[in-house]
């Protein structure tokens, strides 16, 4: 088995991903690295191309590639690497209330359960930024009516699918990468939820309004969608705002406020932040 890795800083990560999922079109393996990041696909030898280790440019960005033989049993190995995320609401001593599991893991039991490959990449739940975000949708959950939903930045999933568990509804999934929207409907299949993914790009075009919106995006896309928020129309009521570095977290808490959506709660993990914003 070949490992083909591409490290590069998290300003020019999109871009960066964007041409490898040219490569591997069925998702890609994300490890964060602080500063970095690295995105890495596995295949059979001949499957993928064995360069030597090399930086080289992907649009304004510099980018670091090395290739490594894994051992034969590495398929197996990898997933000891992709355990079961189990949540609880506030209390971490309170019982689980929601868990996402790779499809080998074994159910369970009394909690609401999301099912992810992460052969299927785009996220699993596992990264930081997702974490939060369902943190605060199980907080959420406690405490409002739930209605229509919107996830900005679908990814796999994860969220969407979350959300509907939990009872929003109906569910939107939004991402600009046809093939995060592809893996969403997989996703969605596979756990027996009812939701609508679609293709849209909120640098381009106006997003659908809800009532409930949940943002994990990098902080420029962020920023590009409280700027739209600014523009008549109807603003969420709620936002869950993730993908942000700590340090960031002012800048875009301010953004929205000038569009009246309020820092409610900020929580935090490792280098990585999230906001919960309402009316």
């Amino acid at each position: 088995m070949i490992r083909l890795a591409l490290r590069v800083d998290r300003a020019h990560a999109e871009v960066a991903l964007a041409e490898l999922l040219e490569l591997a079109p069925s998702g890609v393996e994300e490890v964060d690295l602080g500063d970095l990041v690295e995105y890495a696909v596995y295949g059979a030898p001949g499957e993928l191309p064995t360069l030597p280790d090399l930086e080289a440019a992907v649009g304004d960005a510099l980018v670091a590639v090395s290739t490594s033989e894994l051992e034969d049993d590495w398929d197996e190995r990898w997933k000891a690497f992709h355990q079961p995320l189990v949540l609880a609401a506030a209390d971490p001593a309170a019982p689980p209330r929601l868990a996402v599991r790779p499809p080998w893991e074994a159910p369970l039991g009394a909690v609401t359960e999301i099912v992810i490959d992460p052969a299927q990449a785009f996220g699993t739940g596992a990264h930081a930024t997702t974490r939060l975000c369902l943190e605060l949708l199980l907080a959420l959950a406690d405490e409002e009516a739930r209605g229509p939903l919107l996830d900005l930045g679908c990814g796999s999933g994860v969220l969407a699918i979350a959300a509907v568990a939990l009872g929003w509804e109906p569910v939107l999934a939004v991402d600009y990468d046809p093939l995060s929207v592809e893996a969403t409907r997989v996703n969605a299949a596979v756990n027996g939820v009812a939701l609508e993914a679609r293709a849209g790009d909120l640098r381009r075009e106006p997003m659908p309004a809800a009532p409930t919106v949940l943002a994990n995006l990098l902080r420029p896309l962020l920023l590009d969608y409280a700027s739209a928020l600014a523009a008549p129309g109807d603003p969420p009521a709620t936002l869950i705002a993730s993908g942000l570095l700590v340090h960031e977290a002012d800048e875009v808490a301010s953004a929205f406020a000038a569009v009246g959506l309020r820092e409610r709660e900020r929580r935090e993990r490792g280098e990585w932040a999230a906001l919960l914003l309402t009316r």
